[in-house]
């Protein structure tokens, strides 16, 4: 069952405006992917919304440090609205784009995106991003719910879940063939097959106690027959 984000459930009224008192400041913040492309559309849209002060940035979308989206957030005061020329301006996918609007509202701070005419400062603003907010915690149920399907029909055809072994049966019953010649040495033996020291001691938890113990007698674990 979906719930709802935890923005859009704490008791109020989902189609009350935030701010609750704005103090009518409109603040921007414009950005671009690449160094080669203008940021000129975008502020001039933003001035011509009536943004008091532009904070702009040519940064990647993927880019987690965009300092300049941390200075406009700092910035932004109770009662200011945050606008964007786009969503896809502000946040580096939906749910990033809940994040920093649910941080936003709790704050008291309004947004709008003008591309896509939203504005939380109305009613009807605020009712369109509480519906992006459920159809992305719905989409991410989903994809939940399909990873845990298919890794129980993958363990019911009795496929392995998660990462490979490090070493192989062969190479186990390898590396206790090299092991009971005394001239091996472990480091040689690990170049040999591919793996770390680590990995070894790992695989063969003999050696642990000392390379002597192993050869005193054929304490090996019994290990399924190799393939083919």
């Amino acid at each position: 069952m979906t719930t709802l984000p935890q923005w859009a459930a704490d008791g109020d009224n989902l189609l009350t405006a935030f701010p609750a008192t704005s103090s009518g400041v409109l603040i921007g913040y414009a950005r671009v992917s690449t160094k080669g492309q203008l940021l000129d559309r975008q502020i001039s849209a933003l001035e011509a919304a009536g943004c008091a002060r532009i904070f702009a940035e040519k940064k990647s979308g993927r880019n987690a440090e965009r300092e300049e989206l941390w200075k406009c957030l700092d910035y932004v005061r109770p009662g200011d609205t945050l606008v964007v020329p786009s969503l896809d301006r502000l946040g580096r996918s939906i749910q990033d784009l809940i994040s920093i609007v649910s941080g936003l509202r709790k704050r008291g701070i309004g947004f709008q995106s003008l591309h896509e005419s939203l504005d939380t400062t109305t009613p009807g603003g605020r009712l369109v991003f509480h519906v992006f907010a459920a159809l992305a915690e719905f989409v991410r149920e989903l994809i939940v719910q399909g990873t845990h399907e298919g890794l129980a029909e993958a363990r019911a055809r009795g496929e392995r879940i998660g990462r490979p072994p490090a070493m192989n049966a062969e190479q186990i019953r390898h590396a206790y063939a090299l092991l009971a010649q005394p001239e091996n040495s472990i480091t040689s033996i690990a170049k040999l097959l591919g793996v770390s020291r680590t990995t070894l001691y790992k695989y063969v938890p003999e050696l642990a106690a000392g390379r002597d113990s192993l050869l005193a007698g054929d304490s090996r674990p019994a290990l399924p027959a190799p393939r083919g």
